[in-house]
């Protein structure tokens, strides 16, 4: 987990990092953009031995620690050969190249953001000084936007829209849940990282974007004018259901989500709730310390993860099960139930303090932090493996529900109909006698 982001990102701010795939330019242009890639490396390499790391807290995934490893000679790719080869391939890119008006900025991020992707990592990405800016604000749980979550279809790789923001801008356009993004503004979004996609869907507030999607069962893909505005992220939506059942919805972990679980829970048990449903379908994950804090309202004492670093290292996040839920409770998972979402599922699971019910989730049990840069850039590395409080690792596998339910698209999309917070209702009625 990170920051999402979370396997997903905020269509306003967020930054989920994503699949990286670039298209392969016209007959010749891989040439010399290799010799760009060599001289940019180059460039890149002298300033990031001139920049530090620093230690700015990023609410994603704990505290932010310097690196303690130095790059020793041994461990670089820039040595004595490789800069000699780069020095040619300068001289040739100056002396025969047909443009003159090159774009250094955007040439020297592009090289960062492959050294970077050389990890091949799907989860470790460099960020610009203004990516890094919407990172940040991200945080916050308020954003310019359109008020939708997506995330990674992982065998499209393609964004999915996983949800809107009530009363937000693409609930109003017309945009659902399950809708596959093909092209922003006209411009197809195949190939791109998440992040990229995002970058082309913010703009300034009253501006129109151009959501162009794929939405199963329809013919055509479908054309949806969306107009910017501000958006303060509500994380949290509750209703009570028939026999004193309550619902609680978390679309994403945020700085704001632990208030606003709290708040819920307050004016479910206000209602005199008798057993409780938390639905973290397609929630992409996001603040660890949001996570932890929601955990510590729900679990027995004990670890609610822990980390394991490459060097053995151990981190423990604990609940001090002061708060243990004392009803039934029932939580909704599916595929795009990831990282944060898969922390809570698995601990519910683990200390069978509730049942699991709907598909198996993503599996993203890595976990990320993000260093700043003394130029006001940023990068973020996967450093470590996290695990159920029984030791489950569970990065590419996922977590299986107690109860394997799919829900049924068709009905869904016709009339609502929703079979698996259907189920859920059923155990829970089970469990209270009803």
């Amino acid at each position: 987990m990170d920051q999402n982001n979370t396997n997903q990102q905020n269509l306003n701010t967020n930054q989920y990092p994503q699949y990286n795939g670039y298209p392969e330019g016209n007959s010749g242009g891989s040439e010399k953009f290799f010799a760009a890639v060599l001289l940019g490396m180059f460039i890149a390499v002298v300033l990031l031995y001139g920049i530090r790391f620093g230690v700015n807290t990023l609410q994603k995934f704990g505290i932010i620690k310097s690196p303690a490893a130095k790059i020793s000679s041994a461990d670089t790719a820039i040595d004595q050969e490789t800069l000699d080869k780069i020095r040619v391939l300068e001289e040739s890119i100056d002396e025969y190249y047909y443009k003159t008006d090159i774009d250094r900025e955007k040439e020297k991020n592009s090289i960062y953001k492959g050294v970077v992707a050389s990890l091949e990592d799907p989860y470790s990405e460099y960020y610009t000084e203004e990516e890094y800016k919407e990172l940040l604000e991200d945080t916050k749980g308020i954003y310019y936007g359109i008020g939708a979550y997506v995330t990674m279809d992982k065998q499209l790789n393609l964004p999915r829209i996983t949800g809107t923001i009530e009363g937000s801008p693409a609930e109003s356009a017309g945009l659902k849940a399950g809708d596959i993004i093909q092209k922003v503004d006209g411009e197809s979004v195949q190939g791109l990282t998440l992040s990229e996609v995002v970058k082309l869907i913010h703009g300034d507030m009253g501006t129109v974007v151009k959501i162009t999607v794929y939405r199963e069962n329809e013919s055509d893909d479908l054309d949806f004018d969306v107009t910017r505005d501000e958006v303060k992220a509500q994380t949290v939506n509750t209703t009570m259901l028939e026999n004193n059942i309550g619902y609680l919805g978390i679309t994403e972990f945020d700085s704001v989500t632990p208030e606003q679980f709290n708040d819920g829970m307050a004016d479910l048990r206000s209602q005199d709730m008798k057993a409780l449903i938390i639905d973290l379908r397609s929630n992409p994950g996001g603040n660890l310390s949001a996570v932890v804090e929601i955990a510590n309202q729900l679990l027995p004492a004990g670890n609610v993860v822990y980390t394991l670093d490459r060097d053995g290292n151990k981190e423990e996040y604990k609940s001090d099960g002061l708060h243990e839920i004392d009803i039934p409770l029932v939580v909704l998972v599916n595929g795009y139930s990831a990282s944060a979402s898969e922390i809570l599922s698995g601990a519910v699971k683990d200390y069978g303090k509730g049942t699991l019910v709907g598909e198996t989730t993503y599996g993203k049990g890595v976990v990320q932090r993000i260093f700043s840069l003394n130029d006001g850039t940023a990068v973020k590395l996967t450093i470590s493996n996290y695990f159920t409080p029984n030791g489950n690792n569970i990065n590419g596998i996922g977590i299986e529900p107690d109860v394997e339910v799919e829900l049924d698209a068709e009905k869904y999309n016709a009339d609502g109909t929703d079979t698996q917070l259907n189920k859920a209702v059923e155990i829970l009625n089970e469990k209270l006698g009803n």
